[in-house]
């Protein structure tokens, strides 16, 4: 059979999969529940964002910044209470939960070969794969979410810190690591600032290389589900120390909003009642009540404008029109793929060929426990309790990462990931039925791998014609997987199939997600622009400046040296927290 057989065939059992599982009754064959029992939805006031209209943007503003999610909704914030008046450009759109949507098969979390509501404002790709074009909702895109908020607003939370070594990788390992131009004593009281202000619940007392912290979580951990409790029990049994999963989601009401009701639908999905804490219903939400914060949905930034060797503002097509913005600073946050495209074709910051290397994200790795009996509940979030005990330390590698228990997964995810195990049939009514059997039986330990920065893995203009704003494509490309990135999923994957079998599972199946030829874009994607001490092996400089250019910084994940062996999630909020103080001191 050709390749391209395969892949018809294999679309052709993901889509009846998606209809067969997405049907009236579906559901409850499954035994999945959106809900615990006795719980229902109550009615919710949806956090809507104050909108500005095209026509009504001003023509100069102190600060633009480029991108609604983790990094820009962090800088309008700490900008616009500073006293600058701030401009967000979101290509994406200011949408509730509601029209996000519950759906199981179109989620953030998976690829059904559909279309998906947190890519609909994409309108054509921005990028190429091994030359060929790739839409958003396929899994060669990576992980971006078009929508104000970003990721955020469907992630699934996990709010851990960088270890101290994770700031020192060169230091600790060699190369080709590379030393982060600053220290986790730099970032940690911003750490203490996004958990306290936006919200984290988590455990008391640290776990294995937990860095230094000014106090603890403002709120308790989640509590265990059912899977979370067997596993709590398997890793005392296997002498295995365990915590709880630090989460920007409330467990108790917090910033006026309530506590998470344990859904099974949290990541990859809004929260219906706003206990997940994102950027749209905290900082964002706080910036344009402020009174100096604009925010424009569907608005393409289409290049930078310069003078000399300073960036003076930015060129937007919002409403059909394009025009110049001025601004006393850029600040770029648009994701480490997007944020990278903007520089790349807008001639700014690659004097020395840095902006696009050292593309990362993460491998996941661990394993799938089967039981004889029913584990699941189905009580979300699902991450309740994890290892840190191979963060670092272990023999014959550099870095490695976390294990925790996974998110709840909906029939249809639940099935792209068991029909990998062997544990079900590939497709057709058997592979249906076998997930009847197997879906409450089984449970997932998984988690990052902290990998290897490589030069060649890279974001770079790519020929041809443009988007539909005229923007160049950019090409995604990598010489693969480093050695040390696979034999840390293999640590991961043996320790997770441990702990399950400590735990009760009778059998145990490797699950790895990205290992993959083709650059590491998917999840968590970082490093486009990382900040240094030299101009000639970095993008910007210790503050997020570009280097030799004026009016304009980074705020995202593309600053990234490394990426950890955790989400780096609460890492983009604390550094982009950073960035925007040190702007606001400048001015």
């Amino acid at each position: 059979m050709q390749p391209s057989d395969d892949a018809e065939r294999e679309a052709a059992a993901v889509a009846a999969a998606a209809d067969a599982l997405s049907g009236p009754g579906a559901a409850e064959r499954y035994g999945f529940r959106e809900l615990p029992d006795g719980v229902a939805w109550p009615p919710a006031d949806p956090v809507v964002l104050p909108v500005t209209a095209p026509g009504q943007v001003r023509d100069s503003y102190d600060a633009v910044v480029v991108g609604a999610g983790a990094g820009g909704g962090v800088a309008a914030h700490v900008l616009a209470r500073a006293g600058l008046t701030v401009l967000v450009l979101e290509r994406g759109l200011v949408q509730t939960a509601a029209q996000l949507g519950r759906a199981h098969t179109v989620s953030a979390r998976v690829f059904s070969g559909r279309p998906r509501p947190v890519d609909r404002a994409v309108g054509s790709t921005t990028r190429r794969v091994g030359g060929q074009d790739v839409l958003p909702w396929t899994p060669e895109w990576g992980g971006n979410a078009f929508v104000a908020g970003g990721g955020t607003r469907v992630y699934g939370a996990m709010a851990w810190r960088f270890s101290p070594e994770d700031f020192t990788m060169g230091a600790t390992y060699g190369a080709p690591f590379t030393d982060w131009p600053i220290s986790y004593a730099d970032l940690e009281p911003y750490y203490d600032r996004v958990e306290w202000e936006l919200g984290v619940a988590g455990a008391d007392g640290p776990a294995a290389y937990d860095g230094p912290r000014t106090r603890g979580y403002p709120m308790p951990p989640m509590e265990l589900n059912s899977v979370g409790a067997r596993l709590a029990a398997g890793g005392a049994a296997a002498g295995l120390p365990v915590t709880a999963p630090p989460l920007l989601i409330n467990t108790t009401g917090y910033n006026s909003r309530p506590a998470c009701l344990h859904c099974g639908l949290c990541i990859g999905h809004p929260c219906p009642i706003e206990a997940k804490n994102g950027t749209h219903n905290t900082v964002l939400a706080w910036a344009t009540a402020s009174g100096r914060c604009d925010l424009v949905q569907d608005a393409v930034v289409t290049g930078l404008v310069t003078a000399g060797r300073a960036v003076t503002g930015v060129r937007v097509s919002a409403a059909g029109q394009v025009r110049e913005v001025r601004a006393g600073h850029v600040v770029l946050a648009a994701g480490a793929i997007e944020t990278a495209r903007l520089l790349l074709a807008s001639g700014v910051g690659n004097e020395n060929d840095q902006v696009g290397r050292y593309l990362q994200a993460h491998v996941y790795s661990g394993a799938t426990g089967l039981f004889d009996e029913p584990v699941e509940d189905w009580r979300g979030p699902g991450p309740c309790v994890a290892t840190t005990a191979f963060r670092h330390g272990n023999a014959g590698l550099a870095g490695g990462g976390i294990l925790a228990n996974d998110f709840v997964a909906t029939p249809f995810e639940a099935w792209g990931k068991l029909r990998r195990t062997g544990f079900i049939a590939p497709e057709g009514e058997p592979s249906l039925a076998g997930l009847a059997e197997v879906y409450p039986r089984s449970a997932v330990v998984i988690g990052p791998v902290q990998e290897v920065p490589q030069a060649e893995s890279r974001v770079v203009l790519a020929g041809g014609a443009p988007d539909a704003w005229g923007v160049p494509l950019v090409e995604l490309s990598s010489p693969g997987l480093h050695d040390n990135d696979l034999r840390a999923a293999e640590l991961l994957a043996d320790q997770a199939g441990r702990w399950l079998a400590a735990s009760g599972a009778r059998r145990v199946a490797r699950t790895s997600w990205r290992l993959a030829a083709g650059p590491s874009a998917g999840q968590h994607q970082a490093g486009t622009c990382r900040m240094g001490t030299d101009p000639a092996t970095s993008v910007t400089d210790a503050r997020g400046r570009v280097w030799n250019w004026g009016g304009i910084s980074v705020a995202d994940a593309a600053l990234h040296v490394t990426n950890g062996g955790v989400n780096p999630a609460l890492t983009i909020l604390a550094g982009a927290w950073r960035v925007a103080d040190l702007i606001a001191a400048d001015r």
